[in-house]
């Protein structure tokens, strides 16, 4: 496929799956979502993966990352198998592709450096926060000098993206409709370079899903949040946003989402235990 046939007009989706631990049920509905919507469009659909955590990354969980897809029933077009032509599709092999984007947002004064642990920012706030989103900076680290905060050698040192305090992002969402947040009061300035010399999930997806040339993404629901701040980077970078489509999150018999630790959820048990895919997704309804 050449690349600059790979347009706006033809639909690409993907499966962005993280080698942390074996997938899960919820995995795979979300995934399943996406890759009906790519073949309902004539699409092509991505494997992308996301191993960018060194220290939760394994190669094992990639390994079984890809069997477990595979026997659940996805086909994909691309990835780290089959190669394709907006390789590589290895987070942890894209690292020029993400300095560039960082450097051309520090450059337009977009990123600042920031000494503040996630701990700092929780001890500094009033008000309670969801814990699985990420905390509003206080804005501590914003309007010091640099050169302040590069005087300290042995703090580690986050970088974070500058909001535009006040403004309204929205975006219209493929099963939630209209979206609306607020910089500044819904999030706040975030992590886009870790201090560890990582880039961070926020700066990361943008920059591939661009370079990938990803029309739609599907997701879950839990990250409307986010496309909310990735669409900032979007506009800094000069990058055309996709589409997105958030998927209501699979949840166990209390209510709580499903997780990477639930192993009784997990493909590879219930691949042991004789489950049969097609079963597990007529369940879905």
């Amino acid at each position: 496929m050449d690349t600059q046939h790979a347009t706006r007009n033809t639909y690409r989706g993907r499966l962005a799956p993280s080698p942390t631990g074996l997938l899960h049920l919820g995995h795979a509905r979300t995934f399943w979502i996406a890759q009906q919507r790519a073949q309902a469009h004539g699409g092509t659909l991505v494997l992308r993966n996301e191993d960018l955590d060194r220290a939760r990354c394994k190669p094992e969980f990639a390994s079984a990352m890809l069997e477990d897809l595979r026997w659940f029933g996805f086909e994909w077009q691309e990835g780290p198998d089959l190669g394709g032509p907006f390789g590589p599709y290895a987070q942890s092999q894209r690292r020029e592709l993400y300095l560039a984007g960082f450097e051309k947002l520090r450059a337009a004064g977009l990123v600042y450096p920031c000494v503040c642990s996630r701990q700092d920012v929780l001890r500094a706030l009033q008000a309670p926060h969801a814990d699985d989103d990420e905390p509003i900076y206080p804005g501590t680290c914003r309007n010091r000098s640099p050169s302040t905060i590069n005087s300290q050698p042995s703090t580690p040192l986050n970088h974070r993206f500058r909001v535009p305090d006040g403004e309204e992002v929205s975006f219209m969402d493929g099963h939630y409709g209209r979206q609306q947040f607020v910089a500044g009061k819904d999030f706040g300035d975030f992590v886009i370079w870790r201090h560890d010399d990582v880039p961070a999930y926020q700066l990361a997806v943008v920059v591939d899903d661009a370079a990938m040339r990803i029309t739609e993404v599907v997701r879950g629901e839990d990250l409307l949040k986010s496309t909310a701040r990735q669409l900032l980077p979007y506009r800094a970078l000069g990058f055309t946003p996709p589409k997105f489509y958030h998927c209501p999150l699979l949840t166990d018999q209390s209510g709580a989402r499903l997780a990477k630790r639930n192993d009784a959820f997990g493909l590879r048990t219930l691949r042991t235990r004789g489950a049969r895919p097609d079963h597990l997704r007529r369940a879905w309804g």
